[in-house]
């Protein structure tokens, strides 16, 4: 009898619990259809590139900055603004984690940077901000500028009209494989790559024919290609035959394997995601600077102009070096404003560790949290006039909790620096060797699986009798 009591003692503190948790203020919105939510309505903002103002604009009109739905299967809260962003950035492991659709996981690798926590997130971040820290990244300057002559003396030598998109993908690509990881590779990599990154964002059915089916065959490949590679590394470190303080990330990360630190999945998982990370998003950067820069000839003049100087003030021939970078002020405020305008992602969900109670609203554990670039790029609140391109808003500091490209807190992007180096010195080549002009002004951008130019952005280029003669407008 006594055992009988205590049970339903038990049973109504639980439904008494789980009574009060419901009663909790939950964040207003609409969860859709059973297990579907409003996935279809979200797929179809995304697949157009209009997420924010197709899905979440809508719904803030309705609900506030802060709402409820279901994506994917889970029940979510989308939040908007910078309070919202430093809220949830900043507590990361302690109130959420980093949350990827499963397929995106498989693809990038159970072992990646992205999945982990705590102390194994530490230790691997910290590997790849060595290999990325200022004395790294100016030793890795010389080697930048040559990458980048080279493909530009080879690939667009006789050419009128290039593709402005693909030749920053293909770039940005080998930087990361040989500049960074110090890897050689075969252009056939390149395109091995492409059909894994293709299956990242598709739903993970493993049927023949499928984006996902063919990316993780791809997967299969690279994984293959990369173990040869980290173990002939490993042979060659602990033979000698390779000088102790080489300072590539890919060495970084062996030596740690072989001290223990890490294992060889991680190493191979964390090359994969780090070229996931750098490849479509910086490439995406370079070609919207490039869009805005045809759209405003008045800002290009400028930008024109910054370079010019830069030129007429070195030697024949002489490399970039990070004194020229830091000149180049004007070109990077108008990349973070093409940035800002077209950011390389729309946002990123977070998984609740515990409950959370934000603003006046219960998230429950378990539930995820969506936040967004565009929840403060395109907001008056945050930038005058904010469809406008205006470079001239970022010669003052912005807020990091409001301009959102390259994400905040614990997993803000590792390789922002790479990526700006990568953004400046390959326009600093293009505009002081060439004219160009775009083919198709108003391209559209579209989901492939991440924003791309629908035409590949070609532009039409002629060579310029002597470099930077003078400054004139495209």
């Amino acid at each position: 009898m006594l055992s009988f009591l205590a049970a339903m003692l038990i049973i109504s503190i639980v439904l008494v619990l789980r009574s009060n948790k419901r009663s909790k203020n939950i964040p207003p919105g609409q969860m859709g259809l059973p297990w579907i939510g409003e996935t279809m309505a979200f797929y179809k903002a995304q697949r157009k590139n209009r997420v924010f103002e197709d899905f979440v604009r809508p719904r803030v009109a309705k609900h506030g900055k802060i709402f409820k739905t279901s994506l994917m299967g889970s029940p979510t809260v989308v939040v908007n603004g910078a309070e919202a962003n430093r809220f949830f950035l900043s507590n990361e492991f302690k109130l959420v984690v980093s949350s990827w659709p499963s397929g995106s996981v498989q693809l990038m690798g159970e072992e990646c940077i992205m999945q982990k926590q705590g102390e194994r997130h530490r230790i691997v971040r910290a590997l790849i901000a060595a290999s990325l820290s200022s004395s790294s990244l100016e030793v890795m300057m010389p080697k930048l500028c040559n990458t980048i002559k080279v493909y530009l003396d080879t690939k667009w030598v006789g050419c009128d009209t290039i593709g402005l998109f693909h030749s920053a993908k293909v770039l940005t690509f080998t930087i990361v494989f040989e500049c960074l990881m110090g890897i050689k590779v075969e252009p056939r990599v390149l395109m091995t790559f492409k059909r894994v990154l293709e299956g990242v964002f598709a739903p993970p059915f493993r049927f023949p024919g499928t984006r996902f089916s063919r990316a993780k065959k791809a997967r299969l490949e690279i994984e293959k290609m990369l173990r040869e590679v980290v173990r002939e590394k490993r042979r060659r470190i602990e033979g000698k035959l390779e000088e102790e303080e080489c300072g590539s990330l890919l060495s970084r990360m062996v030596r740690a394997m072989i001290r223990g630190e890490i294992n060889e999945t991680e190493v191979i998982d964390n090359v994969v995601l780090l070229v996931f990370a750098a490849h479509d998003t910086t490439s995406f950067a370079i070609a919207m600077t490039f869009k805005m820069l045809a759209q405003h000839s008045n800002c290009y003049s400028l930008l024109l102009q910054e370079h010019t100087d830069i030129v007429r003030s070195k030697g024949p021939s002489q490399n970039l070096t990070m004194e020229d970078i830091k000149k180049m002020k004007y070109t990077w405020q108008v990349a973070r404003e093409s940035i800002r305008l077209f950011p390389p992602i729309f946002g990123s969900f977070r998984k609740a560790i515990s409950d959370i109670e934000y603003e006046r609203f219960f998230i429950p554990k378990g539930w995820k949290v969506l936040w967004t670039t565009y929840g403060t790029h395109y907001e008056e609140e945050y930038f005058e006039d904010p469809l406008s391109f205006k470079p001239s808003r970022f010669e003052e500091p912005v807020s990091q909790h409001v301009y959102v490209p390259f994400g905040g807190g614990p997993r803000a992007c590792a390789g922002y620096q790479l990526a700006k180096l990568n953004i400046l010195i390959f326009i600093h080549l293009v505009v002081t060797r060439y004219d160009w002009s775009l083919v198709h002004p108003d391209e559209p951008i579209i989901m492939d699986p991440l924003p791309v130019p629908s035409h590949g952005m070609p532009i039409k280029i002629s060579p310029k009798s002597e470099v930077c003669p003078n400054v004139h407008q495209m």
